[in-house]
């Protein structure tokens, strides 16, 4: 069984951005962070991303408002960072309050600097396979890590379970392309035979949010597992896959944590270094 390192692949992506970065005269790459403050979590993540950015060389700025603010006053926000020509890319961190339309924010953000990749032009693009938008970052962070891990996705059958906007729906548009060309399956709360479904995949990818939800008996010998869970327990951090129930029939497998997690925030950076060179080209 092979260990899919996460943190080594991110790590050569990071440390190959920075060369990139450093040979730039002038104005560096810029990424812009709403976040809202109230949320520990958000906080977190925000903060780790703002890490990534200064390790690679990236301009960062993180706008911080209240929780109380009004879908009208964000807007004004947006609207400013998507005219300010000296910021590439817009994360607005999620989730948001309940007075604010996260689907509006999302359409308000210019597709150009929209480095999440949720923009529905964005979405659009990946589904139809075209070249000049954004893939969302942890998606495109599974289909790197596979690729740089030289883990075949050629005629494989990928199983994913979980249709998430965020992970399981991209996720499939990008296998399926030519190129990987992978045979996908979405499975979701409604799936009948999951386990018949989970048993029959190459590849299983699962991004569900609930703790060890995929044990030993629901997978064949030879299975490439990704594990997109990050679930807080009495024991820690662990994954959607029961990892020590599921390494023992696997031919590779991601840890939690240090599986997919490093490489979302590395395609963050990616994203934000292909739309300065789109934007400054």
């Amino acid at each position: 069984m092979d260990l899919i390192d996460g943190k080594k692949v991110a790590k050569e992506i990071r440390l190959k951005l920075k060369a990139q970065i450093e040979k730039i005269k002038g104005r560096k790459p810029g990424l812009a962070f709403i976040l809202i403050e109230d949320d520990p979590a958000s906080q977190a993540y925000v903060k780790m991303k703002k890490k990534g950015c200064q390790e690679v060389g990236i301009h960062s700025e993180v706008l911080k408002l209240p929780s109380t603010i009004s879908q009208e006053a964000l807007m004004k926000e947006l609207t400013r960072l998507n005219n300010d020509p000296n910021i590439d890319g817009i994360l607005v961190q999620q989730p948001l309050p309940k007075q604010i339309s996260t689907s509006a924010i999302v359409e308000a953000t210019d597709p150009a600097k929209d480095v999440d990749g949720f923009h529905p032009i964005n979405m659009g693009r990946l589904l139809l396979g075209e070249k000049g938008g954004f893939a969302a970052c942890t998606p495109l962070g599974i289909v790197t890590l596979l690729e740089k891990s030289g883990i075949e996705t050629r005629g494989k059958h990928a199983v994913i379970v979980g249709r998430s906007n965020i992970v399981g729906k991209p996720l499939a548009a990008l296998l399926v392309q030519k190129g990987r060309d992978s045979t996908v399956t979405i499975t979701h709360s409604c799936t009948k035979n999951l386990i018949d479904i989970c048993q029959s995949a190459d590849i299983l990818i699962v991004a569900i949010g609930k703790p060890h939800f995929i044990k030993g008996e629901m997978v064949k010998k030879g299975v490439v597992i990704i594990d997109v869970g990050i679930n807080r327990t009495g024991i820690g951090l662990v994954g959607d896959v029961d990892f020590e129930a599921v390494k023992k029939k696997a031919s590779a497998i991601t840890p939690v944590p240090g599986g997919v997690g490093p490489m979302t925030i590395a395609m963050l950076l990616s994203n934000t270094f292909h739309s300065y060179k789109m934007r400054c080209e």
